[in-house]
């Protein structure tokens, strides 16, 4: 039988506010807050950077009130060009459109105008040292992070040669003496219990896990152990793209136990399909020497060499032999 797939369907973030993009990616876009700290509430609803060079001369057609706004040296050169009157009222017409924030680039000084008209409109006003074009393109990739559909999953995941690896299964199934197993094997924990996931350009899957429970781990009976304390900081990560499911399963539960693998099953997260297999759990078995073995195939797979079809292919050619003599 086919797996149960996931029933979440994408989420996508539809706004984030300045202060949130502030106060996460302020030190990587070198962004510094200039004025009073105001409008930190204000709406980024699209994830993109726009340039109001247009709007600036007075021309609001098409204008992309719901991106942040970036001044790059040409729209400060132009600004420095107007009359004062002029200039103060193009920048209260272009504050009056509620955007979301506005950047200055390439650590340029900020007009007073500038900012008391900004002041007036209660509009947080940044600048960042980046040039124009660089700011532009990695305000981009962090706002569509930012923004990219997510939900979240029962399970484990572990970092194993390579492949971000989510175990799940039902309650008391034995994730976790599992993932225990693995982290002794030298692999490397990501998420325990809840794993979170985006989507990243609906092509890949990157899961995390929750920043309070960091590189801690739950045994039911020992409790709460933390796992870079106790195995070092190799042992963890933060996050991970997902390669491969593992769902353990009790063995009395399976009507049938695929015994050659032959069928590719998929398990489905935010749309995205990820190669998919199911470990019948029994007394005495090794899970984590299991799984491990099951990410070693599925990474030969990936190369190109299938087992189970190699195998297959062998016997049909070995009966077609026999039947011809």
């Amino acid at each position: 039988m086919p797996p149960t797939a996931s029933k979440k369907r994408p989420d996508r973030v539809p706004h984030i506010t300045v202060g949130h993009f502030y106060a996460n990616h302020a030190e990587k876009l070198g962004l510094r807050l200039e004025g009073a700290s105001r409008g930190l509430n204000r709406l980024i609803r699209e994830p993109t950077i726009n340039r109001p060079g247009l709007a600036l001369c007075g021309f609001f057609n098409y204008f992309a009130v719901k991106r942040i706004q970036v001044l790059g040296a040409a729209e400060l050169s132009y600004l420095k060009s107007l009359k004062a009157t002029i200039l103060r009222d193009r920048l209260r017409a272009l504050f009056s459109k509620n955007m979301p924030c506005l950047v200055v680039a390439r650590n340029a000084p900020v007009p007073e105008a500038l900012l008391a008209a900004a002041a007036e409109f209660e509009m947080p006003v940044f600048r960042t040292s980046m040039i124009t074009m660089k700011f532009i393109n990695a305000a981009t990739i962090l706002l569509e992070l930012d923004f990219s559909p997510h939900c979240s999953e029962h399970g484990s995941m572990v970092d194993i040669l390579g492949v971000g690896t989510l175990i799940r299964g039902a309650s008391g199934i034995g994730k976790s003496e599992c993932v225990l197993g693995l982290i002794e094997r030298g692999y490397s924990l990501v998420s325990d219990d809840i794993t979170h996931f985006r989507s990243v350009e609906g092509r890949d899957l990157v899961g995390a896990n929750d920043s309070f429970a960091r590189h801690h781990m739950e045994v039911r009976g020992i409790g709460i152990i933390n796992i870079a304390s106790m195995f070092g900081v190799g042992a963890v990560r933060t996050e991970k793209r997902l390669d491969f499911v593992v769902t353990l399963k009790d063995w009395h539960e399976l009507e049938e136990v695929d015994r050659i693998g032959l069928d590719r099953e998929h398990y489905e997260i935010l749309g995205i399909k990820v190669p998919h297999v199911t470990v019948p759990v029994k007394t005495g078995r090794d899970l984590a020497r299991l799984v491990e073995v099951a990410v070693m195939n599925q990474k030969l797979k990936d190369m190109g060499e299938n087992s189970a079809v190699e195998f297959n292919q062998k016997l049909l050619h070995m009966i077609s032999e026999r039947r011809s003599r």
